[in-house]
């Protein structure tokens, strides 16, 4: 079909869809249209289109009505152009950059797609659509909101004046099936003596900060770890948008609020942190530590709350310490510099990092143990690392997860808690039995 055909029909489909639109919500409630079904929704849609249809004596092909049908109802009960998306398990990113050009990731790579809006107020009305079911808004007073989808995926809204090319919206979408330590093991994102290891690491109770950069997948190794907290264990989660997707049966999800209009009633991850260590938790699980609240966290670590769990950005394990370190200051705190170097050396073991690579894989690159002061610095010792050799023709990397050899400081807490550790994990590549 030549451009302008294209361009045609697509200006025809916009304006039917519209119309038909128009036409549902005046002459159906909009309670009542939540409360159909499919089958119901797209009879009603489909004697709507008809009657436009006849009354403009246009000829569309069936496939033409059936996917304006389709789009009518995505409108109406779902998030409109970018609902097929939503939908598709391949997409694991949304990013709508204004009405015009919406990108997707899929396998760790970005396409443009043919999903476009119609102008700015499609796109807000979809945002809106978002943010009003959780108590939020997006304006010209608040142009900035961080939200969620109700499969927990993450949802970011930059509006004008801020967005300068229009209303952008950025979906970070959630498996509607959680990711097992085992199937991150197949994928390659570690090693299988890396998953036994952590495995063991969580049921001894250690405190693990997982770190990576933007997209690096460190909510969905958490998720993945927290599978083996133990079942009869109370875990309180702690986040700006719920997104963890525990299995376990006594969970507590805490999620932070925004203040309202006046500027008032906001509560913080901080808070909620300090809230958290009067509910009799097991284990504590920070979705993110952005703020003040890292002071909160390593206090709870440092307390008797063993085996917590969070999540922090960061390009390497010595720079996760570094951000954290800064993260205690922004607590308002006046404590010197080795005064929180040793609270962080004493409330942490255990640092995974987490990168994406070029080829969009997501791999663990360092396990990490975190040991004791020597001098003003924290020691750090690798305990498992990637090792990336090259890119092969297809443009994949390649390389392997090694161990390196050392050998953990605590090993007695893994005796401690009667959780048995193979130590051959722990020898070189090559060397093992």
């Amino acid at each position: 079909m030549a451009l302008a055909e294209q361009s045609t029909e697509r200006a025809l489909a916009d304006e039917l869809r519209q119309r038909v639109h128009q036409r549902l919500l005046m002459e159906t409630e909009f309670p009542v249209l939540q409360r159909m079904s499919t089958e119901d929704l797209r009879q009603r849609i489909s004697e709507i289109l008809d009657s436009e249809i006849s009354q403009r004596q246009l000829s569309l092909t069936a496939r033409f009505i059936e996917q304006l049908q389709q789009e009518v109802i995505d409108e109406v009960v779902g998030y409109g152009p970018i609902q097929p998306l939503i939908d598709d398990p391949q997409v694991t990113e949304i990013m709508v950059n204004g009405p015009g050009r919406v990108y997707v990731e899929i396998g760790g790579r970005i396409h443009l797609t043919d999903r476009r809006f119609v102008d700015d107020e499609h796109v807000l009305r979809v945002i809106d659509r978002i943010v009003s079911p959780l108590g939020r808004r997006v304006d010209e007073s608040m142009p900035m909101v961080d939200a969620r989808l109700p499969d927990g995926s993450r949802v970011n809204a930059i509006i004008p004046p801020l967005a300068i090319n229009g209303p952008c919206l950025t979906i970070r979408k959630f498996s509607r099936t959680p990711l097992t330590p085992e199937r991150l093991v197949e994928l390659g994102t570690m090693s299988e003596e890396m998953c036994i290891f952590l495995e063991a690491s969580v049921k001894a109770r250690l405190n693990i900060l997982v770190s990576g950069g933007t997209g690096s997948g460190k909510t969905t190794t958490l998720n993945a770890l927290s599978r083996f907290v133990p079942p009869d264990e109370r875990i309180i989660t702690i986040e700006d948008a719920a997104e963890l997707q525990l299995q376990q049966e006594h969970v507590i999800s805490l999620e932070s609020r925004p203040p309202n209009i006046e500027g008032k009633g906001e509560i913080t991850i901080r808070q909620l942190v300090r809230n958290a260590l009067r509910m009799r938790p097991d284990r504590i699980i920070v979705g993110e530590v952005r703020g003040a609240e890292a002071l909160d966290m390593l206090q709870a670590m440092n307390t008797g709350h063993d085996g917590s769990m969070s999540t922090l950005h960061a390009n390497s394990p010595r720079d996760a310490l570094s951000r954290l370190e800064t993260m205690v200051l922004m607590a308002g705190t006046e404590l010197p510099s080795r005064a929180i170097r040793e609270q962080i050396s004493s409330a942490l073991h255990l640092i995974v990092h987490q990168a994406r690579l070029r080829d969009g894989s997501r791999k663990i690159t360092h396990i990490t143990e975190v040991q004791h002061m020597e001098g003003e610095q924290i020691t750090l010792q690798d305990l498992f690392l990637y090792q990336q050799r090259g890119v092969d023709r297809d443009g994949r990397v390649v390389g392997e997860h090694v161990a390196t050899g050392a050998t953990p400081l605590f090993l007695e807490l893994f005796e401690a808690e009667g959780v048995p550790l193979p130590l051959d994990i722990f020898a070189p590549t090559g060397m093992r039995r």
